[in-house]
């Protein structure tokens, strides 16, 4: 029994012990956490819904987080701690989980909401509870209005920075018309609110304007019905599916059609199978190819470290690593990852900056409630004045709060975006990426070989020059045969190497190997033409004789002037032909200038430099062939006429068509003429009275051209050099 009593002694002496240890420690615990008190924020990132943005950004905000907490110089009294929910991008949802955000303890200091319609709802709520609003993901351009949300901030800049982006690119490829399709919800509205009012202050027109709800079936028959070409899109990814679908049924894309569309969608968006829509993957690739989007510029292009001492991709592989290998094409958010980090990092400075000034005054950050107005306003102030480096680049907030950044541009080209430029909105500086700078395929408007031909086709022009003047002081009477056959040659030869720009302004869309295997088809007729013609009546010399003249000295004899011309037995036969062909080249281009002069004129497009070139040369054609047939008797003069003609003809030609292209090149820093936007397809062709007006501007700019000239003999084409041809054949 004593034993016993012994052991049951032992055992409440060890259960008091214990109980004396447990409550040691318990009573140390505050001492070891007491230089840190945390700090509570309360967020909401959507994990699913329109924007699933919370898959990449939470992670990204947790690491930020780690980091700021793991700091001695920021907070260093202080832990941050964030309660997050899933607000799946509903305002409804996002209701029921503010309120437990603001009626369940602890007390939170800043709240962080996502997607834009979730932002309104909790930036207009806030002020009655005295709280700063810090948004990583809202581009509403409602969200700037100050008396309505005065204590919102957001790391994203607002949608309307997209807007001066695509005006600039409007204005820059000449579109005049443009249509627009939306979804109804706040930001996608406010956004064409200002998109509108740009355009209008630009000259440029929305001529069509569609919208929807749910179901964008009817918006998109519309914009069919209305032959919509420059389509502006606004909606969220889900809708986005919807709508390219509906695109697809209805074939409003390919080359005829642009769509600019919103960058922050998921790489693969238009592969995400969705049961919302019937279309497959393979419809929905090819009804988005070639659509162009902006985006903001969301990740720090330079490799510098800024406030978190990391680099951007140095934030990229953590963040890839915390997300275990997920596809990041297939994670929503990723793209706004570096806004999620950089919010937190903005708070995290931003709170730092109140410690000393609450101190002076008494304060500190666990003193915060929602009736402390002083403690907020602190806050606000070192929000507003916050400017660091972040890993999206330089953090900085204008007077509403919103973020301000550049903004990228960007297209999809064989089913992955490509970088093409950036635009920089406070300077309005726009800047191509790269070799990356073109819009779509090569425009067939304008081609660089065939620019190139034409340069050929001058040069042989003036290379006829020479043996044009000749004569039997310079060479054998056997020779002259084949000076006169290479003659024709080289002036065939570059007609049809110059005729071919007349082919380049047909209003139809030519692929480049067409035009090039038509050339070589011209160059073939000629020689062929000319062996035929070589072969069954060969050019030879033939002599004129002139009445017979008597020297001024009486010297008994008589001169006999004689005049040695090319010729053959059936000299007109053949110059019918010849004319016969050219002539016909010659009324296809002026047909084909006259059918598209009223399409738009861009700094690449040539079409204005080659149709004024073929109206005025037609008259100097009319003139040139009867003149060198009446002078050709009279060799000094046929030569100068027909030799000014060609030296004139050709420099005006590659004046017309090569000095705009260089003098872009040395005043601008850019050489377009290689490729450009074959989707630039002039929606302004839907309205009659906008045409009418466009010639008549046109026609009396080139009025004016021909009052200034008064000389036809100084307007030109590439085909002037077959005239002068055939008058030389006839002497």
């Amino acid at each position: 029994m004593a034993y016993t009593e012994r052991i049951r002694t032992l055992g409440r002496v060890w259960r008091s012990l214990t109980l004396l240890y447990a409550l040691l420690i318990f009573l140390s615990w505050p001492c070891a956490v007491a230089g840190k008190k945390k700090l509570y924020i309360g967020a909401l990132f959507p994990m699913s819904g329109g924007w699933p943005g919370g898959q990449a950004c939470l992670p990204a905000a947790q690491m930020a987080l780690d980091l700021v907490n793991n700091r001695t110089d920021i907070l260093p009294d202080y832990e941050l701690e964030l309660i997050h929910y899933d607000s799946m991008c509903d305002p409804g949802e996002a209701t029921k989980l503010l309120y437990d955000l603001l009626y369940t303890e602890p007390i939170k200091i800043v709240l962080m909401p996502g997607c834009s319609s979730v932002s309104t709802l909790v930036a207009e709520a806030a002020r009655m509870w005295n709280l700063i609003v810090f948004s990583y993901g809202s581009s509403s351009p409602a969200l700037s209005n100050r008396q309505r949300f005065p204590t919102f901030f957001r790391t994203h800049p607002s949608a309307t920075l997209h807007n001066p982006t695509r005006v600039r690119l409007f204005q820059k490829w000449g579109w005049t018309k443009i249509a627009t399709i939306q979804q109804t919800t706040e930001v996608f509205t406010s956004t064409l609110d200002d998109l509108e009012e740009r355009v209008k202050e630009a000259g440029i027109e929305i001529s069509v304007r569609q919208s929807f709800l749910t179901d964008p079936a009817v918006a998109v028959k519309n914009l069919k019905r209305q032959d919509a070409r420059i389509i502006v899109g606004l909606f969220y990814e889900t809708e986005a599916r919807k709508v390219f679908c509906e695109v697809f049924k209805e074939k409003l894309y390919g080359k005829k059609y642009v769509w600019f569309l919103i960058g922050w969608y998921a790489d693969n968006w238009f592969k995400i199978k969705d049961p919302a829509i019937n279309c497959t993957v393979e419809n929905m690739t090819e009804a988005v190819e070639g659509h162009v989007t902006t985006e903001i510029v969301m990740l720090n292009p330079e490799t510098v470290r800024g406030a978190s001492n990391l680099t951007s991709q140095e934030f990229l592989a953590q963040l890839m690593s915390r997300l275990g290998g997920k596809n990041p094409e297939e994670t929503g958010g990723f793209q706004e990852a570096p806004l999620a980090y950089d919010a937190v990092w903005a708070l995290a400075l931003a709170l730092n900056k109140t410690v000393a000034p609450l101190r002076a005054k008494g304060w500190t950050l666990e003193d915060f409630n929602y009736n402390n107005k002083e403690i907020t306003a602190e806050i606000y102030r070192a929000l507003n004045t916050s400017s660091f480096e972040g890993v999206s680049g330089h953090v900085v907030f204008d007077a509403q709060g919103s973020r301000m950044a550049w903004t990228l541009i960007e297209q999809l080209q064989g089913g992955s975006y490509k970088k093409i430029g950036y635009y920089d909105s406070t300077k309005g500086n726009l800047s191509w990426y790269g070799n990356d700078k073109w819009i779509g395929k090569k425009n067939q408007n304008s081609q660089p070989y065939l620019n190139n031909m034409t340069a050929v086709g001058c040069v042989l022009a003036l290379a006829a020059v020479f043996p044009l003047g000749i004569d039997g002081l310079h060479i054998h009477r056997s020779q002259f045969p084949v000076v006169c056959q290479v003659v024709v040659l080289m002036l065939c030869d570059c007609v049809s190497l110059t005729n071919d720009y007349g082919l380049v302004i047909s209003p139809q869309h030519l692929e480049p190997w067409k035009l090039y295997v038509t050339v070589a088809v011209l160059l073939a007729i000629d020689v062929l033409s000319l062996l035929i013609w070589q072969i069954m009546d060969p050019l030879h010399i033939t002599v004129e004789k002139f009445t017979k003249e008597a020297p001024k000295e009486d010297l008994d004899v008589l001169i006999q002037p004689l005049l040695e011309h090319c010729s053959s037995e059936k000299m007109n036969t053949w110059l019918g032909v010849v004319y016969g062909y050219k002539g016909l080249l010659l009324l296809l281009g002026i047909f084909l200038a006259y059918e598209t002069k009223s399409i738009s004129t861009e700094k690449i497009n040539d079409h204005r430099a080659v149709g004024m070139a073929i109206y005025n040369v037609a008259v100097l054609c009319m003139i040139t062939a009867p003149v060198t047939m009446i002078l050709s008797s009279q060799q000094d003069a046929s030569f100068a006429f027909a030799s000014l003609a060609i030296i004139f003809s050709v420099y005006i030609t590659l004046v017309v068509l090569f000095v705009p292209k260089i003098r872009r090149l040395i005043t601008r820093g850019e050489w377009q003429s290689e490729q450009q936007d074959t989707l630039k397809t002039g929606s302004s062709n839907n309205n009659d009275e906008e045409k009418s007006r466009q010639l008549e501007r046109e026609n009396r700019e080139l009025q004016k051209i021909i009052q200034e000239a008064r000389a036809p003999s100084l307007s030109l084409h590439p085909s002037l050099p077959l005239l002068i041809m055939c008058a030389q054949l006839v002497s």
